[in-house]
């Protein structure tokens, strides 16, 4: 198997030539802008690698990476209306440089595109790969429903917050590796094994994000420290904190979620370190990574082959940027 990083290599290669219409520009300037802005491109590499994974890798196998990183800048375009985000990996975002309705169709635009690049598998794995791809696209946009009603409410319980991040996150992961092994021939038993590496990876990076927005280094990370607890985002950090926390630390941690005080993250950080959030934190992460590779391990393919994989999900682990 090749590596991520030549994979990767080639896939922005093709991605990059891609053809997007030209007009009119006021609609089609915003997408060449937004995916210039570029991104890991973790999913859609990891169907190539799950495609090489069982078999030779397809030319077909592209056009379905490429449909995953369409889909993928889709929703991030609409989040970005949604939170009313001014900067996406450090430059303006669609809604702040084009507007909010550009954005919108921007937006739209890309998920037909998906689809126009979906529409070039081979039909033998198009009603499969179709199927999966509208099913996760469902469950993408009902994990995104859920996050916006939490922030409604002012408790949110841990199973919750799982399923949320379960369909917002994790199942597109899971569904890059699994088309990847469709288009690869595998047999039902492969696919179910590495959707479910996908899943549990994709929860355990999401664990892994939420801690590092906590007690990350804001020089390795590239954010600001503590930029959830600012938003009064809830966290895995947050839920298991007033799940664990005192009567007296729980009002405290309550309080400092409806102000803005000065030494708001500080004080939070204290009572998360209180309550022992953070090895929790790490210990959940670690459940969920161990879940993922057990998954990998029971795949019925040559153990060697499966060496690139393991190193990403172990790369996504340690990741502090």
């Amino acid at each position: 198997m090749q590596s991520f990083k030549d994979l990767l290599a080639q896939f922005d290669s093709q991605f990059g030539n891609m053809p997007i219409p030209a007009e009119p520009p006021t609609l089609y300037d915003s997408c060449r802008y937004f995916l210039s802005i570029g991104g890991k491109r973790v999913r859609p590499v990891s169907l190539l690698m799950a495609n090489e994974l069982f078999g030779e890798l397809q030319p077909q196998a592209f056009h379905a990476a490429n449909a995953i990183e369409l889909f993928h800048n889709f929703t991030l375009m609409h989040d970005d209306i949604m939170d009313k985000a001014p900067l996406r990996r450090g430059l303006p975002t669609v809604p702040a440089k084009y507007g909010d309705n550009t954005a919108l169709l921007g937006g739209d635009v890309m998920l037909i595109l998906a689809y126009d690049q979906l529409n070039k598998i081979s039909a033998e794995n198009l009603s499969a790969v179709i199927s999966l791809f509208n099913l996760t696209a469902r469950q993408v946009c009902e994990g995104q429903q859920l996050d916006m009603d939490f922030e409604q409410r002012p408790e949110v319980h841990f199973d919750e917050y799982l399923h949320m991040i379960t369909l917002k996150t994790s199942v597109l992961l899971a569904a890059s590796l699994r088309i990847g092994a469709i288009i690869g021939g595998a047999g039902l038993g492969n696919q179910d094994s590495i959707y479910k590496f996908g899943k549990n990876l994709g929860i355990a990076f999401q664990i892994q994000d939420d801690y590092l927005d906590a007690f990350g280094d804001p020089d390795k990370f590239g954010k600001q420290v503590g930029g959830d607890i600012l938003a009064n985002k809830k966290t895995f950090l947050l839920i298991h904190a007033l799940e664990a926390s005192s009567p007296e630390q729980k009002k405290e941690l309550l309080q400092l979620l409806t102000g803005n005080s000065p030494d708001k993250v500080d004080r939070v950080l204290k009572i998360f370190r209180d309550c022992g959030v953070d090895a929790w934190a790490e210990r959940l992460k670690e459940t969920y990574y161990e879940k993922a590779l057990k998954h990998l391990e029971e795949m019925a393919v040559i153990t060697a082959r499966k060496y690139e994989l393991e190193k990403l999900a172990g790369y996504l682990m340690q990741r502090v940027s």
